[in-house]
């Protein structure tokens, strides 16, 4: 059984996307029924002077597959969401090619829900785990959210 408010291809998937993750290369790569999954080149955008993944990019891949997943499973026209906190632990480092995040919901509450993503190496080992607390709001006439 699927999660997802409306159902959404792989080949839509790809298409979602334009802000931060569009500058530091991150693409949406598969959803099912009940993760999205996307991938993070380690490159000179997301590394840190040391040559390994910046903790901070692996937390943008992180919030960005949470909250892109959460905002597809609630009615688009009478809510939104947004992300009130997020937690990483950076178990292994990754110094090249790419790392792959994978987000599920742990709770999906009315006003909030809790993300888990795993995030692997190009060599399926994990290297982050992070949970994302996201606030499911809803929309209000005349607000500059609706706008």
């Amino acid at each position: 059984m699927s999660i997802w408010f409306h159902e959404m291809s792989n080949d839509a998937l790809k298409q979602l996307g334009g802000g931060m993750e569009k500058h530091i290369g991150i693409e949406f790569t598969e959803i099912g029924p009940d993760f999205i999954r996307g991938t993070m080149p380690v490159d000179e955008r997301t590394k840190q002077p040391y040559g390994l993944l910046h903790g901070g990019a692996n937390v943008v891949l992180a919030e960005t597959l949470g909250s892109v997943g959460a905002s597809l499973t609630i009615d688009p026209a009478k809510f939104f969401s947004v992300g009130v906190e997020v937690n990483a632990n950076h178990l292994r480092s990754a110094t090249d090619r790419h790392v792959t995040g994978t987000a599920r919901p742990i709770n999906m509450g009315r006003t909030m829900h809790v993300w888990g993503i795993e995030i692997v190496n190009a060599d399926d080992k994990l290297t982050c785990i992070c949970r994302l607390t996201v606030a499911i709001r809803e929309r209000k006439e005349n607000s500059r959210i609706n706008q």
